[in-house]
């Protein structure tokens, strides 16, 4: 026996040890395979580089989040900074019409966590000071 047929069997185990589904909880499960099954197709309708683009400000609004937390998070701002240069810099002329946004955005990101990162060691050094 292979491992895969050694999964399916742990893995069938598993399923007819779950008590039956109630028609309620069978019909909303189709329901949810159907809204799977629409939001495939969809995503097959739709080019790769709008679905990237997308993941790209999604980059964008986390590194946002951490940057202007009080206090900020430099450590998660600049995580989320290197992965969106990673795939915008990484598939430049690849990104389409959302491209030059996502590059503004990017460089905003970065000029943003410098001059806040001034400022908080500005500040560090100040209360050092007063001490």
């Amino acid at each position: 026996m292979t491992n895969s047929e050694g999964e399916t069997s742990v893995a069938n185990d598993a399923i007819s040890e779950q008590p039956p589904l109630t028609p309620e909880q069978e019909e909303q499960a189709r329901e949810m395979a159907k809204e799977l099954a629409d939001t495939r197709v969809r995503l097959m309708e739709t080019e790769v580089s709008t679905v990237v683009a997308n993941h790209c400000f999604g980059l964008y609004e986390l590194a946002a989040i951490h940057l202007t937390a009080e206090p900020p998070k430099f450590d998660e701002t600049k995580l989320a900074i290197d992965a969106l240069a990673a795939l915008v810099e990484g598939l430049e002329g690849k990104l389409g019409e959302a491209e030059p946004t996502l590059k503004d955005g990017l460089h905003q990101l970065r000029m943003g966590f410098v001059q806040r990162n001034a400022s908080a060691k500005a500040e560090s050094a100040d209360t050092d000071e007063e001490e």
